[in-house]
């Protein structure tokens, strides 16, 4: 049948849109990897012991040890065992829109998994838990949230301790002054300074920042923890392949006992570079998500 030369020019616009839009849809990161040969794996420089640069300036860490665990069973599942892996340095602000735009394919650091980035990303099931203190020196007045009023507080741009500590010093008049640092160690540099009084974020990665301090007996982390919150790997909104992936991996490591074995070493004993242990004990939160395997996110 001999179609109208409009109704052909309307059904082939159709077709072409229809094609355009197939293509402009983003390939699910397995399929990417499989093509590339490529994975590229977040760091941060500073979020000890999640993820961080070593001695040797390679990425390291409690975060970036399960990233090698997903990365083999992505070798695994796309039949790549010759596989790259490529690493990309992030920060708080960048680390969503770089993962979003295909700079990035997983994040293995210190990001809380919570509603509003939800919106915008997916978490692997929750991997830690904390909240928010304050890192001060040791010799400071200041013992907890109470006791800010007039002085400077700092806090890493991008993070939710930021939003935290904005909302508090609104909702409870604390009458402090809040500014911002471009990264967890330019924020600690800032305390031990002086031109901050305190630095407010995850209590863990506070204790990491002391244990790497030239002399840790010179700061101490204070205050009562405010919002505890989930960690979690980030992947690509909507992979659900991946994601999938990602949750096997981490559900088989804390299923076989290979997670808390993990845990022991970068929370419990010597890590480089200094050699320093945190001996920070595995939260009652985190302890019952090895049995509930939860990607429930914070508020």
């Amino acid at each position: 049948m001999k179609m109208s030369a409009p109704r052909a020019l309307v059904l082939a616009i159709a077709i072409a849109a229809a094609v355009g839009s197939a293509a402009a849809q983003p390939a699910g990161t397995l399929d990417k990897v499989k093509t590339s040969g490529v994975i590229t794996v977040a760091y941060r420089d500073s979020s000890i012991p999640f993820s961080y640069l070593g001695a040797e300036g390679s990425p390291t860490g409690f975060g970036w040890e399960i990233c090698g665990k997903v990365v083999e069973q992505v070798k695994k599942v796309t039949g790549r065992a010759d596989l790259k892996i490529a690493t990309q340095s992030v920060t708080s602000q960048n680390r969503i829109p770089l993962l979003d735009n295909g700079t990035i394919d997983i994040e293995c650091g210190s990001t809380t998994n919570n509603s509003d980035r939800a919106k915008q990303v997916d978490f692997a099931i929750n991997y830690f838990y904390t909240g928010t203190r304050l890192l001060v020196k040791a010799n400071s007045s200041i013992k907890g949230f109470a006791d800010l009023k007039g002085k400077k507080v700092v806090s890493t741009t991008g993070t939710t301790n930021f939003q935290v500590m904005r909302r508090m010093n609104q909702e409870q008049n604390l009458g402090f002054e809040l500014i911002s640092a471009k990264d967890h160690a330019d924020a600690a540099l800032l305390v031990q300074s002086g031109r901050a009084d305190a630095f407010a974020m995850d209590d863990i990665l506070l204790y990491g920042l002391r244990a790497g301090a030239l002399n840790p007996a010179d700061l101490a982390v204070v205050g009562e923890p405010v919002q505890v919150e989930p960690y979690a790997i980030m992947v690509r909104k909507d992979d659900a392949a991946f994601k999938k992936l990602v949750d096997a991996t981490l559900s088989g490591l804390m299923k076989s006992g290979e997670f808390e074995a993990l845990y022991k070493k970068w929370f419990q004993s010597p890590i480089p570079p200094k050699g320093i242990t945190l001996g920070a004990p595995m939260s009652r939160e985190l302890q019952e998500n090895l049995q509930a395997l939860s990607d429930k996110p914070a508020r």
